[in-house]
């Protein structure tokens, strides 16, 4: 094989690679689940809501020895707006949170921050309305910051680690990249990468979807 026909090949691989790179086609492949609004409560809060010594009950096993409950409640804004039969998430946590989209947000009237799961210092209040009673939460109110979970075999096949930032390539007819995406590693998590249903409905992507990490 003569040298031009080298060049020649070496550019057409070359380019192939470019190809490939810029169809969104390298990068670990990671799954979509859209979150819908939801709450975590403390036991003494479940109470409050549901009369003494009431205990959640289970709908479906989520990852990470989560589970959604039957129990629907709430959620009420400084100006009165509501929204109703917000799903709560059990077991109970020792910390109660209700988690929001920013369109949420707007219609409850109150300034929900983006923040990391359990990060609730300084964040909007809320109230919360069950069959029961109601709740008031000074500060709770927040919106998910983006993430994915993955168990250490994926975070090592994927090249990244707990707490990394990482940006992400959901390749369709909107060409989404989300940046700032915090990896989360756990032997409970199944792989999967966690946005409200704002994210999705701007991107055009569902539950079941994939995404790449592009970093």
């Amino acid at each position: 094989m003569d040298n031009n026909n080298v060049a020649l090949i070496t550019k057409m691989v070359l380019e192939a690679v470019e190809k490939q790179k810029a169809s969104g086609d390298t990068g670990y492949l990671v799954p979509i689940g859209v979150s819908a609004r939801h709450i975590h409560l403390t036991q003494e809060h479940v109470e409050a809501l549901f009369g003494p010594g009431y205990q959640l009950t289970k709908k479906k096993e989520l990852m990470g020895g989560q589970f959604a409950s039957n129990e629907l409640v709430t959620i009420v804004g400084l100006k009165l707006r509501a929204i109703e039969n917000v799903r709560i998430l059990g077991p109970v946590r020792s910390k109660s949170q209700v988690e929001v989209s920013a369109t949420d947000s707007i219609r409850l009237g109150v300034k929900a921050p983006i923040r990391e799961s359990g990060n609730t210092a300084g964040s909007a209040a809320i109230a919360v309305v069950g069959p029961k009673g109601a709740i008031y939460l000074d500060e709770g109110c927040i919106i998910a910051k983006r993430h994915i979970h993955m168990s250490p075999k994926d975070a090592m096949a994927a090249g990244v680690h707990d707490g990394d930032i990482v940006s992400v390539k959901a390749d369709n007819e909107r060409g989404t990249v989300f940046n700032h995406v915090q990896i989360r590693v756990d032997d409970s998590f199944t792989l999967e990468m966690h946005i409200d249903t704002d994210e999705a409905n701007a991107a055009k992507i569902a539950t079941g979807d994939t995404v790449r990490i592009i970093k």
